[in-house]
């Protein structure tokens, strides 16, 4: 959002530049302001970076915890049933129990992973987008300026 603001404020001083009498267009800016927002930007766009890259990393250590937890749950079940192994009746239940533990514990660490895919993707999804305004905007501006440089030389 921060960016938005920048290039918002860039626009508004192009925009709002005075033009000089009999100099063919040209026009007065202020120069320090301009560089100052320009190294906002360079400031604020390694910070967007930075912000998807803990989400990628945050999404590594929800599907590693799931991992661990979906390993403590079969292991948790595989102990259990080898208490159980006494009798045929006794081990078939929990060969059963054991079978059903793994398969819910799979299915909630699908479930998790997905999830966090998701989640990540979204974030990722939507500061790539931002980027791409962003960027479309910064273009613009340049393009902006280079065609009111090229119709003030155009003029002379």
């Amino acid at each position: 959002m921060k960016m938005d603001m920048l290039i918002d404020e860039l626009q508004e001083i192009i925009e709002s530049a005075i033009t000089l009498p009999l100099s063919g267009g040209r026009t007065v800016v202020n120069t320090d302001r301009i560089k100052e927002i320009i190294d906002e930007m360079r400031t604020n766009l390694p910070q967007e970076v930075r912000q998807a890259k803990n989400i990628a990393a945050d999404r590594s250590n929800i599907i590693a915890r799931s991992k661990e937890e979906a390993e403590a749950i079969v292991q948790r079940a595989e102990e259990r049933a080898k208490n159980m192994v006494s009798q045929s009746e006794i081990v078939r239940q929990a060969q059963k129990k054991a079978d059903e533990i793994i398969f819910n514990a799979n299915n909630e660490s699908a479930k998790i992973k997905q999830a966090a895919n998701s989640y990540v993707d979204d974030i990722l999804k939507k500061a790539d987008e931002q980027m791409s305004e962003n960027l479309a905007s910064l273009k613009k501006t340049r393009q902006s300026l280079k065609a009111l440089q090229q119709k003030k030389q155009g003029k002379k």
